[in-house]
């Protein structure tokens, strides 16, 4: 084990100045060039093989049943695609620790996710108050497209359900707090690992006011993984914020009346 840690410290003295600084930005990009990358492919896939051949009707992808599935698989692909194809092509391995899920989570992670999304929320809504002063022509208030748009039975609300407050946050979080910041952590200090890893999870969202929140949301979350070690107070977070913007979506009439 000694020997292991030893060799980690001589590649971190290695890989120093502008290569440290290229290579965090590599890995950056990677990432939102992985999710990007394979949403517009599946895209182009959909109309293209599926729609446009009359395979699969628009109405079916178009329902939640279709859009979690679609959901479901874009996370899948790109977890797949941005974990394992580094390993592969580079032997750039991957451990459980590196991802932050070594172990199961602690009272201590659960008791951080609720406090990290309190003062995350009021973070971020200082940081938003903040750049509407700096650009007054972008819409703070512009709706965030979360591909739902009418949800009727019991159902429909279960599947957004497990799509946007289970699902999403538990693979942004193995992609983001845990493969990202995690190599980034192994050869960097922790300032700019946290502001690599959450510009480019500001980015992705490709939104002004929601990359805002988020980004000031993954600061909060990596600073929780620093403290823990793991990503699961930051997963506990993100459920937090999703839940309360499902509800704030879907919610102000109960779904029971339909």
């Amino acid at each position: 084990m000694g020997e292991k840690k030893k060799k980690v410290e001589e590649k971190k003295k290695r890989t120093t100045g502008w290569r440290l600084v290229l290579w965090g930005l590599a890995l950056t990009i990677w990432i939102g060039a992985v999710l990007i990358g394979v949403q517009f492919l599946s895209a182009l896939f959909v109309s293209r093989v599926l729609i446009k051949p009359g395979i699969v009707d628009v109405a079916y992808l178009a329902s939640p049943t279709g859009t979690m599935i679609y959901q479901a698989v874009i996370y899948v692909l790109s977890l797949t695609i941005a974990i394992l194809l580094p390993w592969k092509v580079l032997k750039m391995r991957t451990s459980r620790e590196e991802l932050g899920l070594e172990g199961l989570p602690t009272w201590t992670d659960i008791l951080l996710g609720p406090i990290g999304f309190v003062l995350s929320t009021i973070f971020a809504m200082g940081a938003v108050t903040v750049m509407e002063k700096i650009l007054p022509s972008v819409d703070w208030e512009e709706a965030q497209n979360v591909g739902y748009d009418v949800l009727v039975s019991g159902k429909d609300y279960l599947l957004a359900f497990i799509a946007l407050v289970v699902i999403a946050p538990i693979c942004e979080e193995i992609l983001f707090r845990g493969w990202l910041y995690g190599k980034l952590r192994s050869r960097m200090k922790a300032l700019p690992a946290i502001l690599l890893t959450s510009l480019m999870f500001g980015i992705v969202h490709l939104q002004w006011n929601v990359g805002v929140t988020v980004f000031v949301m993954s600061v909060f979350m990596c600073i929780m993984r620093e403290l823990t070690g793991a990503i699961y107070s930051g997963i506990i977070l993100h459920m937090i914020k999703n839940g309360l913007a499902f509800y704030l979506l879907f919610m102000s009439v109960p779904f029971l009346q339909y």
